[in-house]
């Protein structure tokens, strides 16, 4: 995924934006079967003639919801200024509509509509509570997101981009029991941003007994990278995982070196580090320890940039933090 355009698939299936209401009559007969797209319902965030939930009552009017398998939550107006509450009642009040929905992503929002970090959040367990068969759930924004500790039976894959992750969300999905859950993606950013987390706080993720069925783990896009490979290179549920991210964040030869040192890690079949602060030597070493085995491993530096200020003092940035 990338924050810099709108998702152009999710849930296997192509994303296809409903029609703007300034784009004049809507000719219902151009639509896309409503099963083959995954619906993505947005206003302008900055001079919308609608509001979200306006837009969304044309959609349940123009479109057979009940085949609806994906919806994909655009900007809503003043999303630098306005939580999802309505929006979130909105589709929570529209559940007995969407019998086949599998997959809600909230805050499909790019750089130039609002900031990651100036998008407001709030509580959305209400979404996971009104949609017990959703198999995957994505929000974008740690800006007063909530996300308490929820049981969920089906949910397979849980996404959550910030450019800064409250410590009290991130304790809530290590809280949560999530049975079904196989793909877990947490970009927890910095500290600047609001991402207070620490270690500690990740440990349930390192144990994972809540998430028997997790096969991908990504816990990236962090300042604490190192310390996390560190503690991944013992995590007992690193055995057990395909894929294993720890990509974007502020990762030195430190972290990589730690992970390599510990479990072996050749029955994964990806290992995802891009973003990285790597010495080209450590670069090498991963690679030639884990490709012939099979693993595909994406090193690349992706414009990781480091400031180095006339003291000596050295600072590195995570890929997504405003």
């Amino acid at each position: 995924m990338t924050i810099g355009s709108h998702l152009q698939e999710f849930h296997g299936l192509p994303a296809f934006t409903f029609p703007d209401a300034a784009d004049g009559p809507l000719d219902v007969t151009a639509l896309p079967s409503p099963e083959t797209v995954a619906w993505r319902v947005a206003v302008d965030s900055y001079e919308s003639q609608e509001s979200w939930p306006e837009a969304f009552a044309r959609f349940l009017a123009a479109v057979d919801t009940k085949a609806v398998r994906a919806l994909v939550v655009g900007a809503w107006s003043d999303a630098y200024d306005n939580g999802p509450a309505e929006v979130i009642e909105a589709l929570v009040a529209a559940r007995d509509r969407l019998p086949e929905l599998r997959a809600i992503f909230l805050a499909d929002i790019v750089m130039e509509e609002c900031e990651i970090s100036w998008i407001v959040q709030g509580d959305v367990s209400p979404v996971l509570v009104a949609f017990p068969l959703l198999e995957e759930f994505g929000v974008r924004g740690g800006n007063q997101l909530v996300l308490p500790a929820v049981r969920h039976e089906r949910l397979r894959r849980l996404t959550v981009e910030t450019g800064g992750m409250p410590v009290e969300v991130v304790r809530g999905i290590a809280g949560s029991d999530l049975p079904a859950l196989v793909h877990l993606d947490l970009w927890l950013g910095t500290s600047e941003y609001g991402g207070d987390s620490e270690l500690g706080d990740l440990e349930p993720f390192f144990a994972g007994t809540r998430l028997p069925a997790l096969k991908h783990l990504a816990l990236r896009n962090s300042e604490i990278q190192d310390a996390i490979c560190s503690a991944l290179a013992s995590a007992p549920v690193v055995a057990r995982l395909d894929a294993l991210d720890v990509s974007m964040g502020v990762l030195t030869d430190d972290g990589a070196t730690a992970l390599l040192s510990g479990q072996p890690l050749t029955h994964l079949k990806s290992l995802d580090l891009h973003h990285n602060y790597l010495s080209a030597g450590v670069r090498s070493r991963l690679l030639e320890t884990l490709e012939p085995h099979g693993v595909a491993v994406r090193a690349d530096q992706d414009d990781a940039d480091a400031d180095e200020e006339e003291d000596g003092t050295v600072w590195r940035f995570v890929a997504v933090g405003e």
